[in-house]
């Protein structure tokens, strides 16, 4: 069972996400890597450990620079290792990220299981997670999954589960975002700086039925509702518009409409907006 995050005030994310490493075992492309680097940055997080990499130089390769796109500094600040134990250094709980099921090694959790432990052990100012990713073409060793605590599958289709190193990575780095926020005390929605639009407050109750009223001209100019026969159509029409809960702005977009439609069947000398509304279209 993942423990409770215990703690009721709110941490410094940039230290939380600080605590947070990524490592890439051998990668052998450098556009992976790239991505990976721009990964990292949208979800907020900055350590990469690059491991026994197949070009000393990858994080200097035109690709891995190119693929970054504006996460160049990740790369400037990545680290190298020899070995993932090194790698793995000071890390308290290591993920081993893979697709195949394995008999033998440590106990086995999904990503999202592993992002909601990982919130729980970084309540601990000491604690250090690291995220294990293993190579393009075969993956993480027995070897290297036997270094790390956890196995940590992502629940992708079962008949085609073969993640691109760098997708499975931005996997990994939402889930953990998402899970470090609320421990962060931080907010999951871009903030408005308490700008409002009146516009987009409900409308009155008073302006929905004049709206609905214009509506209902509207559609006998254009011959759509006849007077003769109206069948259900004017309370469906009235039924539909009043359970959308229309906005100021909706209301006057669709009197606006209104206007339109009783101007094309010759209508306009006797059908006018109401003054001080200026309808967009």
């Amino acid at each position: 069972m993942t423990p409770p995050i215990s703690s009721d005030t709110p941490s410094d994310p940039a230290d939380l996400f600080a605590r947070v490493r990524f490592v890439m075992v051998s990668p052998t492309h450098p556009g992976n890597v790239g991505s990976a680097a721009r990964a990292i940055k949208t979800m907020g997080f900055h350590d990469l450990r690059l491991v026994a990499p197949a070009d000393p130089d990858i994080l200097r390769h035109p690709d891995a620079l190119a693929l970054a796109s504006g996460a160049g500094d990740i790369l400037e600040r990545a680290r190298m290792h020899a070995g993932l134990a090194d790698a793995l250094g000071s890390a308290t709980l290591a993920f081993a990220l893979t697709a195949r099921a394995r008999a033998l090694g440590p106990p086995p959790c999904d990503i999202r299981e592993a992002a909601l432990q990982s919130a729980a052990e970084l309540a601990r100012p000491q604690a250090r997670i690291a995220l294990v990713l293993g190579t393009e073409r075969t993956g993480l060793s027995n070897e290297d999954i036997t270094l790390c605590q956890r196995v940590c599958h992502i629940p992708a289709n079962p008949a085609y589960s073969s993640l691109n190193v760098s997708q499975a990575l931005q996997l990994a780095a939402w889930e953990m975002r998402y899970a470090l926020l609320p421990l962060a005390g931080a907010a999951r929605l871009p903030d408005t700086h308490a700008r409002h639009d009146p516009g987009t407050d409900p409308a009155s109750s008073a302006r929905v039925q004049a709206m609905l009223d214009h509506f209902e001209r509207a559609m006998l100019a254009v011959g759509f509702l006849d007077p003769r026969h109206p069948k259900k159509l004017v309370p469906r029409m009235r039924q539909m518009w009043t359970r959308s809960r229309l906005s100021a702005d909706e209301v006057d977009m669709v009197r606006g409409l209104c206007t339109a439609m009783i101007r094309s069947a010759g209508g306009a000398a006797s059908e006018s907006a109401p003054a001080g509304h200026d309808f967009p279209r």
